[in-house]
């Protein structure tokens, strides 16, 4: 098995040392620290994000597919912000089964390896960084990306009046788990791909800057993540749950009571919950539809309290799941096991 070095120069240095100045950087991976080139004019939006085998994903999931994976989710949270990908660092926990074997330990590598380069080259999101270390199979990544100054999108921005939209479809993220553990491993069925191939929506979060006034993406599922907004918003919401835009085969896999339940509470979708003032969703719809993004309206703010009645509907909507939380709760536990 290669040492730690050797693994970082061979698997996580694309092109060498030479080609990171034209990247943004002065200093990339193979230093104690990269140094960096900030554009003029634009903050910088910074998030981490870490997944854990067994929790997040299956350990036994394709190599290509967690490498994909493990950056887009991080890419996401910097989509929700309406910034641009520039850089990312990774940090690979590699458990001993996985290395007891080399040749199957490096074909793991070069699997994982070329799915997060192949990300790292599709959201222009440069590895400027991170480490190898052994221990229960883990990856952080930590993405940095630019907002022109005073643009970046937050969760803090919803009024009472504004409507309540989210891009693309829900629950295929659910979906795709339920069918992994069913033992479907055809990554070319759409659900699976929602689950394991995930797409941040980094061009709809730069279309609605200045047009919505709230946002953030759906991980932990659409009412979850939409309680976020209304806490940091100081609202309150009112959903329409047959307006909820489904994940093609969703019905099918699961049936139509439980696609929505997925919809609402499943998690893993990466795709934006945004809140808009009624005036500006037209042109944001338009400005998402010349991307080939749908965004669709399925409620509106209210102020805080006149949402209770809608809340009530929902609970029982969802059989009591919220969405998925790693620590205790009011919410009862998710049904499903942690993703």
């Amino acid at each position: 098995m290669l040492a730690e070095f050797d693994l970082i120069r061979r698997y996580f240095t694309p092109g060498g040392t030479a080609g990171a100045e034209s990247r943004g950087m002065t200093l990339g991976v193979g230093d104690d620290a990269s140094l960096l080139l900030p554009r003029s004019g634009h903050e910088l939006a910074v998030s981490v994000d870490t997944s854990v085998v067994d929790v997040h994903f299956p350990g036994d999931a394709p190599a290509r597919a967690l490498g994909h994976r493990a950056l887009a989710v991080a890419v996401s949270d910097l989509a929700a912000m309406g910034a641009r990908g520039r850089f990312c660092w990774m940090a690979l926990t590699l458990d001993a089964q996985r290395l007891a074997d080399e040749h199957a330990a490096e074909a793991w590598l070069a699997g994982y390896a070329r799915g997060f380069m192949d990300g790292c080259a599709r959201w222009e999101t440069a590895l400027a960084g991170g480490d190898v270390t052994s221990g229960r199979l883990a990856i952080s990544v930590t993405v940095m990306g630019e907002v022109p100054a005073g643009q970046a999108l937050r969760r803090s921005g919803a009024r009472v009046g504004d409507v309540v939209a989210v891009t693309g479809a829900l629950g295929g993220g659910a979906g795709g788990l339920e069918l992994w553990q069913r033992g479907e491993r055809d990554l070319d069925h759409p659900l699976l791909r929602r689950y394991l191939l995930p797409e941040p929506a980094l061009e709809a979060g730069m279309a609605l800057r200045g047009l919505a006034s709230s946002a953030m993406d759906i991980s932990d599922g659409l009412l979850a993540d939409l309680g976020h907004i209304r806490c940091a918003s100081g609202v309150d919401a009112v959903l329409k749950v047959d307006a909820l835009p489904l994940a093609d085969g969703l019905g099918a896999a699961l049936g139509a009571d439980e696609a929505r339940r997925a919809a609402l509470s499943g998690g893993d979708d990466y795709e934006l919950l945004v809140t808009l003032p009624p005036a500006n969703l037209a042109r944001a719809q338009q400005a998402l539809e010349a991307a080939g993004i749908a965004l669709t309206a399925i409620g509106r703010c209210v102020a805080p309290g006149e949402g209770q009645n809608a809340a009530e509907i929902l609970e029982t909507a969802t059989g009591g799941r919220r969405g998925w939380q790693h620590f205790t709760s009011p919410d009862p536990a998710p049904t499903e096991p942690p993703r």
